[in-house]
């Protein structure tokens, strides 16, 4: 299962003012009505991966608040996790922290994985207009921040927290945020206030909504419908947009893109889905940018977008468990790979090459095999660190 762009047959068109179907219509008397993400699931304790969350409010003068997820394998307070803040996909406008949709993938991400979770419930368009999306997420990174001197107002971050291994990440729109975020840490907007105490590892982009004004890769011969509804999307979210090659939705265009306040990137994008060729587009681009860091794509073959989203998990879903996992947890695989930066497709599951990626262009290695990727992306890489 994944999400279609391809909008829905009205039986009453001539109420709506933007049809977004089949995410969301706006009605020309201001009713809003999302068609998805509307299903919430309180906070628990999940029976199959033992995964606690609980909610919690940022800003009471905005509303703004977050789910935290936390494993539930934790020894003591010395053995701290890394921190992942999420921001959820939903094209700005629909989803939130709390939906159904996300809980299962979280739960799972948060087990694999060993880190910490914030999933971000930043408030969406039209209602809230942009900046507001990007100043919300910077609130709750703030916040998150906040706890590294271990007195903060949310225990489960002061206890068990490494702010040392802090990563930024979401699908589809909140891809965007993340990327986003990462540069107003690299822009100066950083976490100087926490000292040493606070890094930025790393962010991973799962089929981020980036666009453009001229359409590459298979853009070109895709149905104008599906086209039409990414760019309303983004055209309801910020009406004053004067065009869609802004560095917001085309990081191509950014002056500042090598800028970008990390070492380490993953972008993972899905073979059927129409904003594929823009994570692959953006990782060409960061890389040839100068930014002094590493980006790696994986790609998963027959998927559409945000198709991690749903249980039962495919083995292109567990691939990406573990693809984050070796991400997260640091250099005990990156041994394993050298080179200015990376392109890494997997053979297991994905069933593309790997290509090491120079300023001159890509070079193609070798096929990966089964049994590497699997002790690549595999916790037992432990044993050999």
């Amino acid at each position: 299962m994944s999400f279609s762009f391809a909008p829905l047959p009205l039986s009453y068109p001539e109420e709506i003012q933007h049809d977004l179907s089949p995410f969301i219509l706006i009605h020309k008397n201001g009713r809003i009505e999302r068609l998805v993400g509307e299903e919430i699931t309180p906070p628990s304790t999940d029976h199959t991966t033992g995964i606690r969350s609980k909610d919690v409010q940022i800003s009471p003068e905005t509303g703004l608040s977050a789910r935290i997820y936390l494993p539930g394998t934790i020894i003591s307070q010395e053995h701290k996790l890394p921190v992942l803040i999420y921001f959820h996909g939903g094209g700005f406008l629909f989803g939130t922290a709390f939906s159904t949709m996300f809980q299962p993938f979280h739960n799972r991400l948060a087990l694999e994985a060993q880190t910490i979770i914030v999933s971000v419930d930043y408030r969406r368009a039209p209602e809230h207009l942009y900046p507001t999306q990007y100043d919300d997420s910077w609130e709750a990174i703030k916040w998150v921040a906040s706890h590294a001197n271990r007195n903060g107002s949310e225990p489960w971050l002061n206890d068990y927290a490494d702010f040392e291994r802090l990563f930024f990440g979401g699908e589809s729109a909140g891809g965007n945020i993340a990327h986003q975020m990462g540069m107003r840490i690299g822009l100066g907007k950083d976490l100087d206030a926490f000292g040493d105490r606070v890094k930025l590892s790393g962010i991973v982009l799962i089929d981020p909504h980036f666009w453009g004004e001229t359409l590459i890769g298979g853009e070109v011969n895709a149905d104008v419908k599906e086209i039409n509804i990414l760019e309303k999307l983004w055209r309801v979210m910020n009406p004053s947009l004067s065009s869609l090659d802004d560095p917001l939705i085309n990081p191509e265009k950014d002056p500042n893109l090598s800028k970008l306040g990390c070492r380490r990137v993953l972008v993972s994008v899905a073979e059927k889905d129409l904003l594929r060729d823009r994570g692959w587009y953006y990782h060409d681009v960061l890389g040839n940018s100068g930014w002094n860091g590493r980006v790696d794509i994986i790609e998963a073959k027959g998927e559409g977008h945000v198709f991690h989203l749903y249980p039962p998990f495919r083995e292109n879903a567990l691939t990406l468990f573990k693809t984050l996992f070796s991400f997260i947890n640091g250099d005990k695989c990156h041994h394993l790979i050298r080179g200015s930066y990376m392109c890494l497709v997997l053979e297991m599951a994905g069933v593309h090459q790997w290509h090491h990626t120079t300023s001159e262009g890509y070079e193609s290695v070798h096929q990966l095999q089964g049994l590497i990727s699997i002790l690549k992306y595999s916790p037992a890489l432990a044993l050999f660190d």
